[in-house]
């Protein structure tokens, strides 16, 4: 068993959780003010809903936290070769121009818990949330829009995330043409039905 299910409750980020926690410090501090100030009202507009793990033995420490939304790869905006590579487990008579997804919003873990398999255990555990026989909606792909920096991208692709668009560049042209400026983020995917078909 791991960590956060053995050791941590899993729970609702409420006002009234954050109102009786700690400060929870992920290391970044865009991350730590939208799960301070912003979640609730995310919630509130019904843009996202936004979970965390309690640490049992002292629930105010929020272990890590996450906000997941509905959305969807739109294929008919990538390349071919990318369009390809993104569908090629589906098969050729459900081949459409967009495909149910979830979308995580924001993800974080506490600094004090980094390097210690929670950040696995969390993605292994949103995975397996949308590839769940009572999961009330088709999802068959998990997309982030992390942030376009070393540590956030290689967490995502130690976690078998890879990049929607190839390059840089060719994400910039489909998505902000007009733009001159670094990429602050870059689209990234999971397809689910690997871990289905190991469910199957």
């Amino acid at each position: 068993m791991s960590f956060l299910a053995e050791k941590c409750t899993f729970t609702v980020l409420t006002k009234e959780v954050i109102d009786q926690s700690a400060d929870f410090d992920c290391g970044h501090s865009d991350l730590n003010d939208f799960f301070r100030n912003d979640c609730i009202d995310y919630s509130n507009q019904l843009l996202g809903k936004t979970y965390c793990f309690l640490l049992d033995e002292d629930p105010t420490q929020i272990i890590c936290a996450f906000t997941v939304a509905n959305d969807s790869i739109k294929t008919n905006i990538l390349p071919n070769s990318r369009k390809k590579r993104v569908i090629k487990k589906i098969p050729h008579v459900k081949h459409f121009n967009s495909y149910p997804a979830v979308l995580i919003g924001r993800l974080g873990v506490n600094e004090a818990y980094k390097c210690q398999g929670v950040g696995r255990q969390l993605m292994d555990f949103i995975k397996s949330w949308f590839i769940d026989p009572f999961n009330k909606t088709g999802c068959r792909f998990v997309v982030v829009d992390s942030y376009n920096e070393k540590q956030p991208v290689r967490y995502y692709q130690k976690n078998d995330f890879d990049f929607i668009f190839s390059t840089e560049e060719q994400e910039r042209e489909a998505l902000r043409p007009k733009s001159e400026e670094p990429l602050t983020t870059r689209l990234m995917y999971f397809d689910l039905i690997i871990l289905s078909a190991d469910i199957s």
